[in-house]
């Protein structure tokens, strides 16, 4: 691409000789032609391709219970916006009432076996008691440390907080009620229980997704695959966005032999819907000074592709190479300047002119 862009320097570094139209401002208006300036772009559009919207596996979160039960309550629905640490839903679990049970015998074994730990530790340094017995009494208070940190760590992991600890630990006050807590802000995509439901241990019950940063995964025909490269901008049509090629797969898909090529998308997008399929075009960026321009700007004089410069008593003929090209546009490398005005439509009408085919009314 970029040898191919070089050599059209070259080549159209130069207007065809004697290739020039004397109009008129009224002239110019009779023939229908529209001026305008060739809009320059710094990346080269290569080829368009299917997409698929998808999220980054680390902000993709399913939310499950660790202890069966009832589902009481459901706080949410899908495509509700969560905090983290919102409650989603409430469940009646009378696993959870055991666990409960067992911390505060945690707690009390561990009051005992300190309580004995500072009778012997006494005993030990007045010489009553043997080695063994002290060591004995010191391991079972650090076995019963053990058991209280592990239940402590479990209640926490269901959503206790250090101040329901504490009041659990001082007041006793047990409860079945487990409280099923967001673990990110995000969106809730989806909701695979209802109310009045048994949900099983472990069992999925909402999917949670941060959205703040979306990928598109591009099929790549397997063909087209190494004129992608990284880095590679990525545009929708109708869509203000700026996307990036970050990772180019190393194995074909055998059922439709396109390779995945993953973009990133930067920022918050509007109108782009995770799981949304759509048609993307893949952009190189290019160091060259190249040019859209419409088809009806360039045609064919002395086998060179040609566009028409505005010039003060009329337009003079210049050489480009066209790169790329479209249903409606052409990208081209040209010897312009930024304050060159060229026809963009009308320059079948000039080369008639050029040729005497057709007069400039």
């Amino acid at each position: 691409m970029n040898k191919l862009i070089m050599m059209a320097f070259v080549l159209v570094s130069f207007s065809l000789q004697a290739e020039t139209v004397q109009l008129t401002n009224v002239q110019i208006q009779n023939l229908g032609i529209e001026l305008g300036s060739a809009q320059e772009i710094t990346s080269i559009p290569l080829f368009d391709a299917p997409a698929q919207i998808t999220i980054p596996p680390k902000n993709d979160y399913i939310v499950s219970t660790l202890y069966a039960g009832l589902i009481k309550k459901i706080n949410v629905a899908v495509g509700d916006e969560v905090k983290k640490g919102q409650v989603l839903a409430v469940i009646n679990s009378p696993e959870l009432l055991q666990l409960q049970r067992q911390h505060l015998k945690s707690v009390n074994d561990l009051k005992l076996s300190e309580a004995e730990f500072l009778r012997d530790q006494k005993l030990f340094k007045e010489g009553v008691i043997s080695d063994r017995r002290w060591l004995k009494t010191e391991m079972s208070r650090q076995v019963y440390r053990s058991y209280v940190d592990e239940t402590r760590q479990l209640l926490k992991s269901l959503g206790f907080s250090t101040r329901q600890l504490k009041n659990l630990e001082n007041k006793h006050n047990i409860s079945s009620q487990l409280n099923i807590a967001a673990p990110i802000a995000g969106v809730v995509l989806e909701r695979k229980v209802k109310a009045g439901q048994k949900a099983d241990a472990l069992s999925a019950l909402f999917r949670i997704a941060d959205l703040s940063t979306l990928w598109l995964d591009i099929n790549i025909p397997q063909q087209r695959i190494n004129e992608v490269q990284l880095g590679d901008k990525v545009t929708v049509l109708g869509v203000e966005m700026n996307a990036k090629i970050f990772l180019l797969g190393q194995n074909v898909n055998t059922t439709t032999q396109t390779v995945l090529a993953r973009a990133a998308i930067e920022g918050t997008v509007k109108n782009l819907r995770v799981g949304q399929v759509l048609s993307v075009q893949i952009n190189q960026a290019t160091d060259a000074v190249v040019y859209r321009v419409p088809n009806s700007a360039v045609i064919k004089l002395q086998s060179h592709d040609t566009l028409f410069i505005k010039t003060d008593s009329g337009f003079i003929a210049q050489a480009v190479i066209v790169v790329r090209k479209n249903a409606q546009n052409l990208i081209i490398s040209a010897a312009l300047k930024k304050t060159d005005i060229i026809a963009l439509k009308g320059a079948v009408a000039l080369k008639a002119n050029l040729l005497g085919l057709g007069g400039a009314e």
